[in-house]
């Protein structure tokens, strides 16, 4: 049997961990009902809070692919929950080249996987795509679902092509602090449990 190869309990691993990051990342995203300011800091937010889960999912992949399978079904997720297509090329590119990088240093090196983990948070700024590409039919969508015009002003403010930028380079700053945040976690709770 080839060892490279996924195997069912890989595709198990792989469920587990992405629902996880979906439910986290999806708590926090209800948040933004509160305040535009939390919706342009999911690209602060999202990358160090699921970065405890995430660690814990490096942990458990030795074999190329289970990255880029995680950042497909986000994709489609966020396709269901709205945003479009549009962000799917970034989304998927940002597992695909996550998971490059983890491989490269054969799914141990401590800097690989912390680079990593910065590089697939870029799937977060997927999900600014409609507010920069789609800005007026999407303020549209938002005011007939119910947000009030000073929100979506707000967040339209915040949110713009000339900050997509800074949302990207947020996106990656803060993976790689999430890295740091989830070894520390999971060296202080879970290494003794033999977990990682």
């Amino acid at each position: 049997m080839d060892k490279k190869k996924l195997e069912a309990k890989d595709f198990i691993t792989i469920g587990i961990f992405t629902a996880i990051l979906w439910v986290v990342q999806l708590v926090i995203m209800y948040l933004g009902y509160l305040s535009p300011f939390v919706v342009a800091g999911y690209a602060v937010l999202i990358p160090i809070v699921t970065g405890i889960p995430m660690i814990l999912y490096y942990a458990r992949i030795e074999k190329f692919g289970m990255l880029t399978i995680t950042a497909v079904i986000v994709a489609v997720l966020l396709f269901i929950f709205g945003m479009g297509l549009t962000g799917a090329p970034i989304c998927i590119a940002a597992g695909l080249f996550a998971d490059l990088i983890a491989k490269s240093g054969n799914y141990k090196s401590k800097t690989k996987t912390i680079i990593s983990y910065g590089v697939f948070c870029l799937w977060v700024s997927a999900s600014y795509l409609p507010l920069v590409i789609t800005a007026d039919s999407y303020k549209q969508s938002l005011l007939e679902a119910g947000y009030d015009a000073a929100f979506t002003d707000t967040l339209f403010t915040i949110v713009t092509p000339k900050t997509y930028p800074l949302i990207i380079l947020c996106c990656f700053v803060c993976g790689v602090i999430g890295a740091f945040v989830g070894k520390a976690v999971a060296r202080k709770n879970f290494e003794k449990a033999g977990i990682i």
